[in-house]
């Protein structure tokens, strides 16, 4: 009979169960799960504490209790407007067919849902701009960055200008952005909102450089003897780049791709908060511009999420160096 095969990292806790766990187990187990559980519940202990002594003009500041209500709360209008959303298309289809039978030759024109998207839709929106800003971002970023670094010339046309843009706000590109993508993007039938272009360029612009500088890093560090084995074998400047510097500059790439995507998550919250584009910065201001009892709870309720999301964002790139960076010692945290 087969034995079923655990993955690796339940040993420590099975031992521990088992009774089995020797001293290097245990402070494993301490550090991995036992410490961060006692993080949570003394955060949502004083949340609480602090909560139950804040008075705002909306009421008491909202506890831990009172955000999860308003989570179930969120839940539950998501799947009703999913129903209503399923209802729409089912009485358009309904009509579309009874039509046809009374009238043959007439061409029916299905319209989209236009209700008023949930917040799960808004987390959705926000996802998506963001990965693309940020992939966007990258594209450029990188093979500007290995140009950078293997070029002192290069890198010496182009630090000042990387110095001057790269602590300019969000809030101080948004404008422009917004203005040059109304000004460009004139189609009368467009394939992408003008509000999602400017939140995505918003954020590849503010996010690129953590990426461009640590790739350039990288690359300037790529080993002496690794580029006179280079020369040795007389590989041409695509094989040179693909074989001996990519391999050496990735540990430096990802670490300015992590800064990124963080920074990415952070500027595009921002700016859909100001410039008012759909996604989860737009749900955080009509929230706080509704004033009702529940507003806190709800505003609480996106803060967390947002706080996962980029939680998550940087646990998958990290996930990706590992599997992608031979030197896995470079993504342990």
């Amino acid at each position: 009979m087969a034995t079923m095969t655990l993955p690796g990292w339940l040993a420590p806790y099975l031992d521990l169960m088992r009774g089995k766990a020797g001293p290097a187990q245990q402070q494993a187990v301490l550090r991995q799960l036992v410490w961060p559980l006692l993080g949570i519940a003394l955060f949502l202990l004083l949340w609480h504490w602090a909560a139950q002594n804040i008075q705002t003009s909306l009421g008491q500041f909202p506890g831990p209790a009172t955000v999860w209500e308003q989570a179930q709360a969120l839940y539950q209008e998501h799947r009703q407007g999913r129903q209503r959303e399923a209802a729409f298309h089912e009485r358009q289809e309904k009509y579309i067919e009874t039509r046809l039978a009374q009238q043959p030759d007439w061409q029916p024109v299905r319209r989209d849902y236009t209700g008023a998207p949930t917040f799960f839709d808004q987390v959705g929106t926000s996802l998506i701009t963001v990965m693309s800003g940020f992939l966007l971002a990258s594209a450029l970023a990188i093979p500007l960055g290995i140009v950078v670094g293997l070029s002192a010339g290069v890198h010496a046309a182009v630090n000042p200008l990387i110095q001057i843009f790269k602590p300019v706000s969000p809030l101080a590109w948004l404008p422009l952005v917004t203005m040059v993508v109304s000004a460009v993007y004139t189609s009368s039938d467009p394939w992408l909102a003008k509000s999602f272009l400017t939140s995505m360029f918003t954020v590849t612009l503010c996010c690129l450089w953590p990426t461009l500088l640590n790739t350039a890093v990288g690359v300037t560090s790529v080993s002496s003897d690794l580029t006179n084995v280079s020369r040795v074998l007389r590989l041409n400047a695509f094989e040179h780049v693909r074989r001996i510097v990519l391999p050496s500059a990735l540990p430096m790439m990802f670490t300015g791709l992590r800064l990124s995507l963080g920074i990415a998550w952070m500027v595009l919250i921002a700016a859909e908060m100001l410039a008012q584009n759909p996604g989860l910065g737009k749900f955080v201001w009509d929230e706080f511009q509704n004033g009702s009892s529940q507003s806190l709870g709800r505003i609480m309720v996106a803060v967390l999420v947002i706080g996962l999301i980029g939680f998550l964002l940087d646990r998958l790139m990290l996930a990706l160096q590992r599997f992608l960076v031979w030197d896995k010692s470079a993504a342990q945290r």
